[in-house]
């Protein structure tokens, strides 16, 4: 008791006060009690020392036995004897698919609440480790739940292992509970190649619970399991919590120096703080209109990514205009290209992948090899403006775990694609990340209805509806809740906060997104829809008014847009001046962008059709079912055309081959927006001008005449102003 730290020795005590200590009671596993079992399980997870002094006693048992007494049926706390079962299965059938694979953990907090489940006739909201709710009055509440899922390294199946109530996640817990993964898939024929966690105080102190070292010196990405098997077992931080510490280290020390050159984080800062400039030029002798002068705006794509090509191609970019604010930049702009560079080898997701995107081949590992050992030295030399090495100073996490992802991965490559057995001579490096386990917690959370953190009973209810629709075939979705969400998608909503939006509302709070009032274009778009309408307005004023509506759309869609390249092919911009899309020159007509050929396309398309369609069910217009029979009368109009949005061909493959990707969410979302302005401006009206003499003078005063194309005023401010 004396070696056992008090929260668990309290624990113990509040549970099991009447556990026999006789040895004749702990001589036969036949004879082991629920009582014994919790106890021998408890304490084995939470403090294995305890346990190997107290087995030189006391006849426990070994811990191979408390593997099965940490399992359940019915989608219970523990290890998942249904999910094991069809994975046997799978292995049985000799499908080479499933021999190989990753264990992540991932938790997710729980809100504190003691409930009474009639069903079983039991309190929840305890901690629950597999082996039996620890319901004792003095026992503490579940604060955290701690999920475990298995993910194919040569094809993408996921398999979630099972879930354990706590109310303090330690690393040596989750260590032990990786063990005890390892030892269950091995008994099924499935081999565990690498483990992930967060990178984090807890996730660090798994790793070296498990025998990893984190040193840029002596670094060690191995550990074995069981400890005298000769199969190592790689570890691996996730990459976008590494890369969210390092943006903190920038941040923290403002300035970092390296051998002759200096990165500053202000030169990032002024980047995303830049306001939308007017940039008048000459028109090229080629133009039609040669001699006169031609306008663009130039903004920032708030969606880029902060450790990207594109920030480094902006910050150079905006060197050679001569700003002010980003002379002296080659110091920062060696350090994001350093950065991306490391997160396309991460973030490959498919041999469909181009460059560093492509997972690790023989063909490529020469060039990802050297790239990894330039990261390493460029690390060493980071220090402070005190002179201070960043990689042993307590700012040093974020690097020091892409070192070690960059040791596991080599050595994968080297012991795992030169295996005789497997299907594949790829490591696609996505299955290193926590990306699929975050797509099925997201998954438990709407299907638990609640913003919030859920409770306990709320998260086990939600897990089993998920188990019980849950498939193991690669690529298919974690039930009915996850929707058409990708892993894409996901690794895009998770990397958020590190992109160029997330700097400027940091340092802009103020800044924030500004509703629309009023719909300058909208007289042309509602008398189009009327008989009189069609006798009275003037046709280019209608055509005015969808290209306008058009731009509205666009300007609209980009606040949210979390994906780069499809936020850039919103509007109608000069590509020929930069490869990447981080910086856009933009066309406009007053203070309305101009939206893209595709854009314009698809708007046109969709008032055509609500032009013919929206005269039928005219009871039933504000219902869900009337738009989206309208969304899918306007997909069939765009079949067969020609096809949408060019310069997202290449795109189209980083969220794996699908026919739900970006290219048809995007003209989803178009359609959507426009409809739902055309259905607001209809309510918008009627209900200010709804009866009255006046009505139509006043229609007329306020709508039926806006100023021209040219002078459209939007109250609502774009994207990157």
């Amino acid at each position: 008791r004396r070696r056992l730290p008090a929260e668990i020795a309290g624990l113990l005590r509040a549970q099991f006060p009447d556990l026999p200590c006789e040895l004749h009671s702990w001589r036969q596993k036949a004879e082991y009690s629920p009582e014994m079992r919790q106890f021998a399980c408890t304490l084995y997870l939470y403090h294995t020392e305890s346990y190997d002094y107290l087995q030189k006693i006391f006849p426990l048992p070994h811990p191979c036995s408390l593997t099965n007494w940490l399992s359940n049926n019915e989608a219970a706390a523990g290890f998942s004897n249904d999910i094991f079962l069809r994975l046997q299965e799978k292995v049985r059938r000799e499908n080479r698919a499933y021999r190989y694979c990753t264990v992540m953990v991932q938790d997710m907090s729980l809100q504190k609440q003691q409930e009474w489940d009639p069903q079983t006739g039991c309190l929840t909201g305890f901690v629950d480790l597999g082996a039996g709710i620890l319901d004792a009055d003095e026992a503490p509440l579940a604060s955290e739940v701690i999920i475990l899922m298995a993910v194919g390294i040569s094809s993408p199946w996921t398999a979630p292992l099972g879930y354990f109530f706590v109310n303090c996640m330690t690393g040596h817990l989750l260590a032990q509970l990786f063990r005890q993964a390892i030892s269950k898939l091995n008994n099924i024929g499935i081999r565990v190649l690498a483990v992930t966690s967060g990178a984090s105080a807890c996730g660090a102190e798994t790793a070296r619970a498990l025998g990893i070292r984190i040193d840029p010196e002596r670094t060690q990405c191995t550990f074995h399991h069981p400890p005298g098997s000769g199969e190592g077992i790689t570890y691996f931080f996730d990459v976008c919590h590494a890369l969210q510490l390092i943006r903190n280290s920038l941040q923290c020390f403002q300035k970092v120096e390296w051998l002759s050159d200096t990165v500053w984080w202000q030169h990032v800062v002024e980047l995303a703080a830049l306001q939308e400039q007017r940039i008048s030029e000459q028109c090229t002798p080629k133009s039609d209109r040669s001699g006169s002068k031609e306008s663009y705006h130039l903004k920032v794509n708030l969606a880029t990514p902060l450790f990207s090509e594109g920030v480094a191609d902006a910050l150079e970019h905006l060197q050679n205009l001569g700003l002010e604010a980003f002379q002296n930049c080659s110091g920062t702009v060696k350090f994001v290209r350093l950065m991306s560079s490391l997160c396309s080898v991460f973030y490959g997701r498919g041999p469909y992948g181009k460059g560093l995107n492509k997972p690790l081949l023989a063909g490529n590992y020469t060039k990802i090899s050297n790239l990894f050992n330039e990261a390493k030295s460029f690390f060493a030399t980071l220090t402070d403006s005190m002179g201070r090495y960043i990689i042993k100073s307590k700012r040093k996490l974020g690097f020091l775990s892409f070192l070690l992802n960059a040791e596991s991965l080599k050595w994968l490559y080297s012991k795992y694609t030169c295996a005789e057995d497997i299907t594949s001579h790829h490591l696609p490096t996505c299955a290193f990340s926590l990306d699929p386990l975050e797509l099925f917690l997201r998954a438990i959370q709407q299907a638990c209805g609640t913003r919030g953190s859920p409770t306990c009973a709320a998260f086990q209810a939600a897990y089993h509806k998920l188990l019980a629709s849950f498939s193991l075939s690669p690529g298919s979705p974690h039930g009915s809740a996850s929707g058409n969400t990708s892993l894409l998608d996901i690794s895009l909503s998770r990397r958020r906060d590190l992109t160029l939006g997330s700097i400027r509302a940091q340092y802009n709070p103020a800044h924030g997104r500004a509703l629309p009032g009023e719909y300058p274009f909208c007289a042309g778009l509602l008398l189009h829809s009327s008989a009189l309408g069609n006798a009275l307005t003037d046709l280019s004023l209608h055509t005015r008014s969808v290209s306008c509506a058009a731009g509205f759309v666009a300007e609209q869609l980009a606040w949210d847009l979390q994906c780069e390249a499809c936020l850039a092919s919103l509007f109608d911009s000069d590509e020929s001046r930069l490869r990447c899309r981080s910086v856009l020159y933009i066309k406009k007509l007053g203070r309305v962008s101009l939206p893209s050929a595709s854009v314009h396309h698809i708007t046109r398309v969709s008032e055509r059709v609500l032009k013919w369609y929206g005269k039928a069910g005219d009871g039933n217009k504000d219902t869900k079912l009337w738009h989206l029979s309208l969304e899918q009368k306007v997909f069939q109009e765009l079949l067969g055309e020609s096809p949408l949005f060019p310069t997202l061909t290449n795109h189209l493959f980083d969220g794996g081959l699908s026919i739900s990707n970006h290219y048809t969410g995007l003209v989803k979302e178009i359609t959507r927006c426009y409809l739902n302005i055309r259905t607001n401006l209809v309510q918008h009206l009627n209900l200010k001008y709804s009866c009255g003499r006046h009505r139509w003078k006043r229609l007329k005063e306020s709508h039926l005449f806006p100023s021209p194309l040219g002078s459209c005023q939007l109250s609502c401010t774009h994207m990157g102003s």
